[in-house]
């Protein structure tokens, strides 16, 4: 099947006032292709957790969206400092955020299980000092 959008997205670190931006940009660009609204939600979750988690703990970051008409990809990459124990960081609640991210009212431990939640493929590695990267696959019903 032919691939209707292939952009990416760069992420700053620590800009928190920026925070949900690429998700927004997202979510519209999936509305031009008329996709379920359902399906639209679920992205929009995914896209926000994975901005901010690279704004809480990353450098700089990339979200690399693709839609193909049976499937929505996103592959999410960050220069930051890794995950040491994933299955850890995979537990609802689990949270590394500092003082500073928890006052502006992020780093409640749920970005990573939500991103899980809604992806129909969820696969995460990540390396100490080296950065995470996440590929997510939301699967899109024919019509």
């Amino acid at each position: 099947m032919s691939l209707k959008y292939d952009g990416k997205f760069s992420v700053r670190g620590g800009d928190f006032k920026e925070a949900g931006k690429v998700a927004v940009e997202i979510k519209g660009i999936l509305k031009k292709f008329g996709i379920d609204a359902e399906i639209l939600r679920r992205v929009a979750i995914v896209a926000y957790e994975a901005e901010v988690n690279i704004i809480s703990y990353a450098k700089l970051g990339k979200i690399h969206l693709q839609v193909h008409p049976e499937r929505i990809v996103m592959d999410v990459e960050d220069e930051g400092p890794g995950i040491e124990d994933i299955e850890l960081a995979m537990r609802p609640g689990y949270s590394t955020a500092s003082e500073l991210i928890r006052e502006l009212g992020f780093g409640a431990g749920m970005g990573l299980v939500n991103i899980k939640h809604c992806a129909d493929e969820f696969k995460i590695t990540s390396m100490v000092n080296q950065g995470t990267r996440l590929r997510i696959i939301i699967h899109v019903p024919a019509r």
